[in-house]
């Protein structure tokens, strides 16, 4: 390491540079959980449902409360996870109010908040939880619990639960119709983000979905002036009026900076709970809260290999999940975003060679800062569904292509019967939409009863002795070492 975890850069303006070079490789992912919630919900007729500038507020707070829990020895920077995108959808649009115009459900009443928040406590208590009991009892329960044949479909079905969102947003779907010019930019998108990423140098690997979404904006920008110029509505694909609207009256203090819409400041969404709620919103996000904590022990163990230290050790586990969760709740009451670690995180690291918490610390303040400042969230909110839509078409199949990878990593036999009826349960439930209704208000969602499925059947159907056999002699080196 050129920077070791408690070194800190020998001058202000490095400091600075490196905090902003990592703030800007985090941000993107960051944004982009509530511009696809924003894009899904918002072309049903939800206003903000999850304001942007919050979440980037919320990512920075969170991360310095993590950095404070772990003793500044773990370098890691919290960001808005996507596994809980689909968890997000649901508990706002829960119970809400709706209408049919035109053929499609439109939403008439405000977001649940509530259940958006309490989910988000949920997830925290259950990580405080957790990483109390692994003080005392250690990890190895928790991965007999989630077992890769379990959480490798549970993150897919994850995945592709939000395929249909992501194609709704590509064809203009999500704003009422179809259009192929968008389906164009959208493709153009996911074509530059996946070439960037292929052929692109290690800076432009770093940040393959910031040149993405910026050709594609430039794209949809271009069709938009013609658009305008011509007359053409089909052209018109981005909504440049939140920024219009911003400086087209006086311009004050104000215009520039002003206090963030957190979700606790809100007037309106809090009316619609109900205490009958809190079961399915229990099981909305208890099974996402298991995934995300799956993937923080491996983003530890992942980072800790990069910069020579056991993450799992020092600080521990217990302190590292306690930082996650309930930063997760504090991002919850602020923007609805759960914290969570970033793969983009050890890259950048491992790449750079700088394992600073102080550049982490850094990256953090910068977050909060730009948050304050306006015309960064209004020119985000003209981002077109499209070009959202068009890094979802990789993002989305990305989390598949990770429970995929789960299974591969972790040798898990494709050729017993007893893998594939737990792998293919958890996928047909899950992506199927399974659903158990018990009252109005009391439902398991489809990845709850997936992931219920395959726990229960990894249970049930018990290893033979000689299968058993055979997958302990073929798993890596360092599980066997640990048991």
């Amino acid at each position: 390491m050129l920077l070791d975890v408690h070194e800190r850069p020998k001058k202000f303006s490095h400091l600075l540079v490196f905090g902003i070079q990592h703030f800007l490789a985090m941000i993107v992912a960051c944004i982009t959980v509530p511009i696809i919630v924003n894009a899904t919900l918002g072309g049903q007729g939800m206003v903000n449902p999850m304001p942007i500038d919050a979440t980037i507020v919320s990512a920075g707070v969170g991360t310095l409360f993590y950095i404070s829990v772990t003793k500044a020895k773990s370098p890691v920077f919290l960001s808005s996870s996507f596994a809980y995108i689909s968890a997000i959808i649901s508990a706002l649009s829960l119970c809400v109010a709706t209408t049919v115009v035109d053929g499609q459900e439109v939403f008439t009443g405000a977001p649940n908040l509530w259940a958006l928040v309490l989910g988000m406590a949920i997830v925290g208590l259950v990580y405080v939880t957790v990483a109390a009991i692994i003080k005392y009892t250690g990890v190895g329960w928790v991965r007999k619990l989630l077992a890769p044949v379990v959480i490798g479909p549970v993150i897919m079905v994850i995945g592709l639960s939000l395929a249909g969102s992501a194609v709704n947003n590509v064809t203009h779907a999500s704003a009422g119709g179809y259009n192929l010019l968008a389906v164009l930019v959208g493709l153009v998108t996911m074509f530059v983000t996946a070439l960037v990423s292929h052929y692109g140098n290690d800076t432009m690997k770093s940040i393959p979905f910031i040149i993405g979404l910026g050709v594609g904006y430039v794209l949809a920008a271009l069709l938009t002036m013609i658009g305008h110029l011509a007359n053409v509505e089909v052209m018109k694909i981005i909504d440049f009026s939140p920024l219009i609207d911003l400086f087209k009256d006086n311009i004050t203090f104000t215009t520039f900076f002003k206090m963030p819409d957190f979700l606790i400041l809100r007037k309106e969404g809090w009316g619609g709970f109900e205490f009958s709620q809190l079961a399915s919103i229990l099981l909305i996000f208890l099974p996402v809260s298991f995934v995300t904590m799956s993937e923080h022990i491996g983003d530890h163990e992942n980072l800790g290999n990069i910069i020579g230290k056991d993450l799992i050790q020092e600080p521990g586990l217990s302190r590292t999940l306690i930082g996650d969760g309930v930063a997760t709740a504090i991002g919850g009451a602020l923007s609805g975003a759960a914290n969570t670690t970033y793969g983009e995180n050890a890259a950048v690291i491992g790449i750079t060679r700088n394992a600073s918490i102080w550049v982490i610390g850094a990256a953090a303040v910068i977050s909060i800062l730009v948050g304050f400042f306006v015309p960064f969230t209004k020119f985000i909110e003209t981002i077109p569904p499209t070009v959202v839509g068009g890094v979802s078409l990789l993002l989305y199949g990305f989390i598949a292509s990770s429970g995929l990878r789960v299974l591969v990593r972790d040798k898990v036999d494709l050729g017993s019967n007893r893998n594939i009826f737990i792998i293919s349960a958890i996928l047909i439930a899950g992506i199927g939409g399974l659903v158990l209704k018990f009252t109005s208000n009391i439902r398991i969602e489809p990845i709850a009863v997936a992931m219920i499925l395959g726990i229960v059947l990894n249970v049930v159907l018990k290893e033979k002795p000689q299968e058993a056999l055979e997958a302990a002699e073929e798993q890596p080196e360092e599980v066997k070492e640990e048991k």
